[in-house]
């Protein structure tokens, strides 16, 4: 990948395309370009909708490429949600075909001086962007649909929904699957506001007449990989739970931890919690059967699988497979145990284009503040209805939980840097609790996954209950994030690359092979912090100080069910995370 495409929608005259080289960006990819690009190019000060900010969306360095796992992408920008840095991360098949395509970032900037939407199209001619108001507040299914009969079945799409036309701050962008459907979202953050901003309502990709990315070291390359992807399947996890089950099946795991945010982060377990849990819902889905029901790969490449394929009960297509997080949002978080009311729900966010993990944190709020009763599944399709619809209440609702709470006068309003908290309660969890507090993002589990240690015994062992050993379990898997999402790797090889030095060697072993250098361990972790730097000092000069590196107050005060205990690492402990 040599090249960027720039696409500056506020020219006279219209959208101007520009292609150029890397330049100082070269040897970046995935969320180093993004944070590269944004911490140098847009004003920390600057409005998240206005001209200045910029959305970039960049494929990871091996993306493109015969590496396994390798097919995640980054957007980046200033984020309308928290005032920050921001990068979000997908899955689908647009990373890969921007990788063979040979571009190593999209650059949206500026503003249209009007409301006219434009689609793009990139391929091996070039990028060209046309308007077509045809396409105002569809949905992303039927969009990608007109797509589909415009363009072709082997094209992948990039698109918002009504929420990213309407600037909410709870709005994704979506990234179809290999089915040609909407499924795999850059959710957090409100990317998807940005895009909308930008009068960017799809970007049309065709990688036809291309080739994969060849490493330069073709042999190293592919024994590597051989290797790494060995070592991923005979993993527990990467090998046999999540293929079987899907992230769903944290959902008993965490409840019997007692550390499964219910019903509002009012206790750590949720009675309805088996039905709605990964082997509940494999085997339902494996039930109603059709193609890929539970176990589906969310781009080419993927060896772990963990995605699938829900059907209705009358058996037609309703929505990817809900995740964890996703399962959790609309299912314990709102006291709904009916799995075909969350894949409904789960239907509605990709559709609408949001964030699943916000909009269930948003509709737990409301429903604390009255608007709605736990557990009322209809209730909850009809407030994310509201959203599409584009009403006042769905404004609301779509600009995410801390505007909820705070227009409801809710006090138990779970955000950091007012982005909601997935599903992995602080208190009893407690290095997620650290890497809520402290990531750039504002609270975000896959930014330092401390469940590893704290939950699964990956990689270790630390106590979830207690906070010793917290503040450097979420430092160095923080670091160690920074670094995947630079690859373009899914994150999920961190629970093998964890417990199997082997594997660990030969994920280096397939950078190098294909950058054909020698990379080391010390490398990636240089490479993690410089990533971590870029967007904390871009922060900084945002305005946040330390504090806002906090947790709300009720996780510290409010003991949590059924352990009985608050978070307890101190706000000094928190503060010294970044002390390399």
């Amino acid at each position: 990948m040599d090249k960027i495409v720039r696409i500056n929608m506020g020219t006279e005259g219209g959208p101007e395309v520009s292609i150029g080289p890397l330049g100082d960006y070269a040897g970046f990819g995935g969320r180093a370009m993004t944070s590269a690009i944004v911490s140098k190019e847009v004003p920390p000060l600057c409005h998240p909708l206005g001209a200045a900010n910029k959305l970039v969306i960049a494929p990871g360095l091996l993306s493109g490429s015969n590496a396994a796992m390798s097919g995640r992408i980054s957007v980046g920008c200033k984020s309308p949600l928290t005032g920050g840095i921001k990068e979000a991360n997908s899955g689908g098949q647009p990373s890969q075909m921007l990788g063979r395509l040979g571009y190593a970032a999209i650059v949206l900037e500026g503003k249209p001086t009007d409301d006219t939407l434009y689609k793009v199209l990139i391929n091996g001619d070039g990028v060209q962007i046309v308007a077509d108001n045809s396409l105002k507040m569809l949905g992303n299914y039927d969009l990608v649909g007109k797509m589909k009969a415009e363009y072709g079945d082997k094209v992948a799409c990039i698109s918002i929904g009504q929420a990213g036309e309407q600037k909410l701050s709870g709005a994704s962008i979506a990234f179809t699957d290999m089915e040609q459907r909407p499924t795999r979202h850059a959710g957090r953050g409100g990317v998807g506001a940005v895009m909308g901003a930008k009068g960017v309502k799809v970007i049309v990709v065709d990688d036809a007449g291309m080739s994969k990315r060849s490493p330069a070291n073709p042999d190293k390359f592919r024994e590597a990989n051989k290797t790494f992807v060995a070592g991923l399947k005979k993993h527990p996890v990467t090998g046999e739970g999540l293929p079987a089950y899907g992230t769903n099946v944290l959902t008993n795991v965490l409840n019997e931890a007692g550390g499964y945010p219910t019903r509002n982060f009012s206790s750590g377990r949720f009675d309805g919690a088996s039905k709605i849990s990964g082997e509940t819902q494999a085997e339902m889905e494996n039930t109603r059967g059709g193609e890929g029901s539970a176990t589906h790969g969310c781009h080419k490449g993927c060896v772990i699988r963990c995605s699938g394929t829900f059907y209705s009960k009358n058996g037609n297509f309703l929505s990817k497979q809900p995740e964890y997080e996703t399962v959790w949002a609309h299912g314990g978080n709102c006291g709904i145990d009916d799995l075909d009311v969350i894949a409904q729900l789960d239907r509605l966010d990709d559709d609408f284009g949001l964030d699943t993990i916000e909009m269930g944190a948003t509709i737990g709020v409301a429903m604390e503040g009255g608007l709605a009763n736990f557990g009322d599944g209809a209730a909850a399709i009809n407030l994310v209805k509201e959203v599409g619809q584009g009403t006042p209440l769905g404004k609301i609702l779509g600009s995410g939980a801390a505007v909820t709470g705070q227009v409801l006068g809710v006090e138990r309003v779970p955000v950091v840097k007012k982005q909601a908290l997935p599903a992995y309660d602080p208190r009893a969890v407690q290095g997620i609790g650290v890497t809520y507090a402290t990531t750039p993002m504002g609270a975000d589990h896959t930014a330092g996954y401390a469940v590893t240690a704290n939950i699964l015994g990956v990689g270790g062992n630390v106590d979830p209950l207690r906070p010793e050993g917290q503040i450097e379990l979420s430092r160095n898997l923080q670091i160690a994030t920074a670094a995947i999402d630079a690859t373009g790797m899914c994150l999920f090889i961190a629970f093998a690359i964890l417990d199997q030095a082997d594997t660990f060697q030969a994920l280096l072993d397939v950078i190098s092979g294909f950058g054909g250098n020698d990379l080391t361990a010390e490398d990636v972790t240089n490479l993690g912090k410089s990533i971590l730097k870029m967007e904390r000092d871009f922060n900084a000069q945002a305005g946040f100080t330390n504090k806002d590196d906090r947790l709300p107050a009720f996780f510290t005060e409010e003991a949590l069910a059924p352990h009985n205990v608050t978070f307890g690492v101190t706000d000094e402990e928190l503060d010294q995370v970044f002390n390399f």
